[in-house]
């Protein structure tokens, strides 16, 4: 049964209540469950304390475009809080993390009476409480039965008290009524994040057992790569025990629903199975962000009531995540997230609409790009993990400011159209390589450097990129046929011989193993390469010279590769 957010939200707004203002629906399924909990979490943990926090911070709609920065700093007074449902009955001795259980009530053959029962909850949730709610909770509670989701709203104020975990289930079987109820609280949700860390690296070949080297070089990727698939930055504790619990949940085969909220990121993440067979459980996302006044569209939410704050721009998103399995053949193989879809939240009726496009406008990109060069952004970023940069006032800040933007969005500007991709370096080379900035450049040497080399590495990636799409066959007019491939990626391995000024050693690998892959095409060797010259045809023989010329260059990649790393050999020795 739908849940109505209009009534909910114009009946004593935003007010904590000792009731439901609604009545309840039977909830059944996963799915409503879901959707009440979205109501009821966007009302008490997104607009309520924007309304009550006087500096309260809406994000920028960039902080819900993967891959997520880190987090370097806690909101203080605003709410925060993790949650797992299961879509069954839970079996307290047999769950596989430890919370404290309330009982639901009127159970036939229950040893305990029900107001018995309602105490033995209510003392629960009062052991993990601070003593200073243990009276309001008693003047509020005593005698009500606080696992019932009617009193789930009025509940939260000291749910949100709690560092650990609510745990909801479904009512068992034997239950007069059915649905789901607040099935205990304070529960600690498990994370072998180690084990979780070592076994993925080495499934998806980025660790060696006994490789103390490759593991130090390449654990933050594996770390990295490993939260994003479950909607999270390398993050707090509450996050990474989240992320990781359902994962375990999902390999487990249940129905779940894990939440969490938290304060240094005010974005109710969701990961949920409801029994679709995913590899992954589904990734969402809502927040409260504040849209540019210039955004295209924005005239629009305004007309339809969809802003929360018309001052600010404020509005209710809701974004919808794809994972991708890792593919180290992929240039683009740190990607593990990308946006699927997102709408505007109307924040009366929780009816939402696609109709304005706010994550995926490249024109968005472009005018921040050219705010950042010319010094007009206003705002703040996370440089390298570690640095907190406001504003764009410097030339220092400038180019910190293009690093992270360029770092954020890297695998877009690789995978994006020419034409887009054309208006981002004419910005770029216009700023970068401007003879007037050449003496604040030289003062800011290492910093200009990383910053061209960041810019380097996407143009070159752009190119092997189009190297695989060229591999599968692949091009903008349509199917490409072998002699076609086979001429076009000879011309770009050409081209890209020339041009490896700066050198990235990933990105010569990738080069190297597409190349290989093409020479070790079965329908190639049989039909042309494996066949003698005089039973070919001319397009025959064409592709047999292209298919040596493709060896050559591979071969010359390859050399290129050992002569670098020959190179940086000795100069490590020679340090030594």
């Amino acid at each position: 049964m739908k849940i109505s957010w209009r009534k909910a939200f114009t009946k004593s707004y935003l007010k904590w209540d000792d009731h439901w203002s609604v009545r309840m629906p039977e909830i059944a399924t996963l799915e409503e469950l879901k959707s009440f909990l979205d109501l009821v979490h966007v009302r008490y943990c997104l607009l309520k304390p924007y309304m009550e926090v006087a500096d309260y911070p809406p994000l920028d709609p960039r902080e819900l475009l993967p891959s997520f920065d880190a987090d370097l700093w806690e909101h203080k007074g605003i709410p925060g809080f993790s949650m797992v449902v299961l879509e069954r009955p839970l079996n307290y001795f047999q769950e596989v993390f430890q919370y404290d259980n309330f009982h639901p009530l009127g159970l036939p053959g229950q040893e305990m009476t029900d107001n018995a029962l309602m105490n033995r909850n209510l003392q629960a949730m009062q052991m993990r409480l601070p003593r200073v709610l243990h009276e309001p909770l008693r003047q509020n509670f005593t005698k009500k039965n606080i696992a019932d989701l009617s009193l789930y709203p009025s509940l939260l104020p000291y749910l949100l008290e709690m560092d650990r975990a609510q745990v909801m289930g479904m009512l068992p079987d034997s239950s007069p009524t059915q649905g789901f109820y607040l099935a205990g609280v304070y529960a600690s949700l498990p994370s072998d994040l180690d084990t979780e860390i070592k076994r993925y690296g080495l499934r998806i070949n980025k660790f060696a057992v006994g490789d103390n080297k490759l593991y130090e070089s390449n654990r933050h990727f594996v770390y990295q790569h490993l939260m994003e698939l479950y909607g999270f930055p390398v993050a707090s504790e509450r996050r990474t025990s989240s992320a990781l619990f359902a994962r375990r949940l999902h390999k487990m085969g249940e129905r779940f629903l894990i939440r969490v909220l938290g304060q240094s990121d005010r974005t109710l993440t969701t990961l949920w199975n409801d029994g679709t067979n995913r590899a992954y459980p589904k990734v969402e996302k809502t927040a409260l962000v504040a849209l540019d006044p210039d955004m295209e569209g924005l005239d629009i939410l305004k007309k339809g009531g969809y802003l929360v704050d018309t001052d600010r721009n404020v509005a209710i998103i809701r974004v919808r995540y794809r994972q991708h399995e890792f593919n180290a053949d992929n240039v683009r193989q740190e990607r593990a997230l990308s946006v699927e879809s997102h709408e505007v939240v109307h924040p009366i009726t929780g009816i939402p609409t696609t109709e304005v496009n706010i994550l995926r406008d490249g024109g968005n990109m472009f005018l921040r790009l050219n705010d950042i060069v010319r010094g007009e952004f206003t705002g703040r970023i996370v440089y390298k993990r570690n640095e907190i940069v406001e504003n764009t006032d410097t030339e220092e800040k400038r180019l910190k400011f293009l690093y992270a933007w360029m770092s954020k969005h890297q695998r877009r500007m690789i995978g994006y159209g020419d034409e887009f991709f054309g208006n981002i370096t004419k910005i770029l080379d216009r700023y970068l390589h401007a003879p007037e900035n050449y003496e604040i450049f030289e003062s800011l040497h290492d910093l200009h450097y990383e910053v061209i080399e960041k810019y380097n590495y996407i143009q070159q990636a752009r190119k092997v990129r189009l190297l695989e799409d060229l591999r599968d066959r692949n091009s903008k007019s349509g199917r490409l046929s072998y002699h076609a491939m086979l001429l076009s990626v000879v011309g770009e391995l050409h081209d890209l011989k020339f041009e490896i000024v700066s050198y990235f050693d990933p990105l010569v690998a990738n080069i190297i193993a597409i190349g290989e892959s093409i020479l070790n095409d079965r329908y190639l060797l049989v039909n042309y390469i494996e066949k003698k010259d005089e039973s070919l045809t001319a397009r025959g023989m064409e592709i047999k010279k292209n298919y040596r010329k493709l060896v050559s260059l591979v071969d010359e990649f390859k050399a290129i590769r050992k002569t670098r790393t020959e190179m940086l050999s000795r100069y490590a020795q020679s340090d030594d």
